[in-house]
């Protein structure tokens, strides 16, 4: 088995962020340094270890939504040491990681499980997994910035794709608006939305993937249904 699906089976990261862990040389194989990719372990005899702890393959799966406040980061370390969404992770003997991010002041609907495979998945943009914002922005854009922002903006260095957008309320000097697109790159939403002059004051993600958030209070997290988790795995 390739190392850094191994890594994402164990529950240690997705895939693409286990071989980045491994070009980092922090992982050991047989007590060996690994800092190139291309190793393939058998896992019923070789000992793999990540920052010098020694990983397993994970027995159980676990599948959490977690409402997550702004304030918090979703990486499992955080040079600042800035709150982090795995501590509101409470009562499981599992390792599972986000799937995905969501930034620093962003809120709203974040996954977590040890299922590397359905990480891989839910993640890589050749699948176009839609994820739903609601997003609060100064003014109100009017129909060719609305327009613009669906057909693909030129954001640094490159176009995104095709997206929805939606004004759902208007206030005096803001609106809030219905944001949905299926990439996930960093800060994609704010930079979008800035892009056609209506930069973001309050974002909150209610959808991942058809998976909705319902009335799941801010800070609290419960486990995903059967039926939610086959869901997903059909996508």
């Amino acid at each position: 088995m390739r190392l850094q699906k191994y890594m994402a089976k164990c529950g240690v990261a997705s895939r693409r962020k286990s071989e980045e862990i491994i070009l980092s040389g922090r992982v050991k194989v047989n007590g060996k340094t690994i800092s190139e990719l291309g190793t393939t372990i058998i896992p019923e005899n070789d000992i793999v270890s990540v920052d010098e702890k020694i990983i397993k393959l994970e027995e159980t799966k676990v599948y959490i939504m977690l409402n997550k406040p702004t304030g918090y980061v979703t990486t499992l370390k955080d040079e600042f040491n800035r709150k982090k969404v795995i501590d509101l992770i409470k009562g499981i003997d599992e390792r599972v990681y986000p799937v995905g991010r969501l930034d620093y002041d962003t809120s709203g609907l974040l996954i977590l499980t040890n299922d590397g495979d359905l990480t891989y998945k839910l993640t890589h943009p050749s699948y176009e997994i839609v994820k739903t914002y609601l997003a609060k922005v100064e003014g109100v854009p009017n129909e060719g910035e609305l327009v613009r922002f669906r057909n693909g903006l030129k954001i640094e260095d490159y176009i995104t794709s095709k997206a929805e957008i939606n004004i759902l309320k208007e206030y005096k000097n803001s609106s809030l608006l219905e944001i949905k697109i299926h990439e996930g790159r960093n800060r994609q939403v704010r930079k979008m939305c800035a892009s056609v002059n209506h930069p973001v004051l309050e974002l909150k993600r209610i959808s991942f993937g058809g998976i909705n958030m319902g009335n799941l209070k801010q800070g609290c997290w419960r486990f995903l249904t059967k039926n939610e988790i086959d869901f997903l795995k059909k996508l």
